[in-house]
C-alpha cells in the first residue's frame, strides 16, 4: 500500500496528492507517469510525475470519472493500492538554446519538471501556462522559480493576458527563435500548438493523453497514429513529434467512454452520500 503524505484542492475542481512511493522517486525523470490504482477494485489510471520530493511523489489530476472523484476524496494517512512507475520515455532535454514549456489547464501539472530540467540543461526557459480563468491557474508559483520568464492567459482575461497560450507563443515566435518547445494540455490545445509551430519549423513535443489500462504496452488501447504509424503512448511516448500527431484520431477515441464515464461518477456519488461522504 502507497502511504498519501499530503492532499490538498489546488484549484477549481483540481487536487494533488502527494504519495510515498520511495522507487518511483528514486527513478522518475520529466515527462514520465505513474499508473494507479485506488483499491484491489479499482480502474488503472495514468497521472503525471508533477514533483518529486525526498520518498515522495506529487500527482495532480481533475476529478472527471469515479477513480479520479474518488482520489479527491483522500486524505493525509490513506493509502492507495498500486503506484506503478515511473513508467514511459522522458522528455527529451538537451540544450537546444531557447525553449518554450506550454500548459494549459491541468496539464500544468507536467510542466514545471521539463522546465527545471530544461534549464538544468542549459536552456533559456520560457514558461507560458494557461486555464479557462483565474480558479483553475495551477502551479504559478512554482512555474516561476523555474523558468527564465513566465508569461501567463486566462480565457476569460481573469488573470494574466486575456486569450489562449497560443497567442502568447505566436507573439514570442514573431518576436525571437525558440529552437523548441513542449505542449501539455488538452488534446485540442496541442493541436492548436502543432499547427502554429509547424510553419516555423521550431522542433515541438506534446506529451499524449489516450486511454491506458496497464501501461506496459500489452493491452494495446493506448495506441496513437504518429507519422503514419501505430505506437503505443505507454512505452514510445508519452511525448511525441507533435507535427506527426494525428490529434483527430486521438480525440475521438478519447470520447469513445465518456457516456460510461459519467454514469460511473454518478454512481459512485450516490453510494458515497448513501453511506456517509466517503
Amino acid at each position: 500500500m502507497f502511504r498519501i503524505q499530503k492532499a490538498a484542492r489546488v484549484a477549481e475542481n483540481i487536487f494533488e496528492i502527494w504519495v510515498r512511493a520511495p522507487h518511483v522517486a528514486r527513478n522518475a525523470k520529466a515527462g514520465q507517469f505513474v499508473v494507479i490504482r485506488v483499491d484491489e477494485r479499482g480502474e488503472r489510471i495514468p497521472l503525471t510525475i508533477s514533483a518529486v520530493e525526498q520518498d515522495s511523489v506529487r500527482l495532480i489530476f481533475q476529478v472527471v470519472g469515479k477513480t479520479t472523484e474518488q482520489l479527491s476524496r483522500l486524505v493525509e494517512g490513506d493509502e492507495i493500492r498500486d503506484v506503478a512507475g515511473p513508467l514511459g520515455r522522458p522528455s527529451a532535454i538537451e540544450r537546444y538554446g531557447t525553449v518554450a514549456v506550454v500548459g494549459g489547464g491541468v496539464g500544468v501539472a507536467g510542466a514545471p519538471m521539463i522546465a527545471k530540467a530544461a534549464m538544468e540543461a542549459g536552456n533559456h526557459v520560457i514558461g507560458i501556462i494557461g486555464a479557462r480563468s483565474r480558479g483553475f491557474l495551477i502551479l504559478r508559483n512554482e512555474m516561476e522559480g523555474c523558468c527564465h520568464e513566465l508569461h501567463v492567459a486566462t480565457d476569460d482575461g481573469s488573470y494574466g493576458a486575456h486569450g489562449f497560450v497560443t497567442d502568447i507563443l505566436k507573439g514570442e515566435l514573431n518576436r525571437r527563435e525558440i529552437d523548441c518547445i513542449w505542449a501539455i494540455g488538452p488534446t485540442i490545445m496541442m493541436k492548436a500548438v502543432a499547427s502554429l509551430t509547424r510553419p516555423y519549423g521550431v522542433r515541438t513535443f506534446v506529451s499524449l493523453n489516450p486511454i491506458m489500462v496497464d501501461g506496459t504496452g500489452m493491452c494495446g488501447s493506448c495506441r496513437v497514429t504518429v507519422g503514419g504509424e501505430t505506437r503505443f503512448a505507454c512505452v514510445d511516448g508519452p511525448e511525441f513529434d507533435a507535427h506527426r500527431v494525428d490529434f483527430d484520431e486521438l480525440m475521438t477515441r478519447l470520447r469513445t467512454y465518456h457516456r460510461e464515464e459519467k454514469e460511473a461518477l454518478l454512481l459512485f456519488r450516490e453510494c458515497a452520500a448513501r453511506e456517509g461522504g466517503r
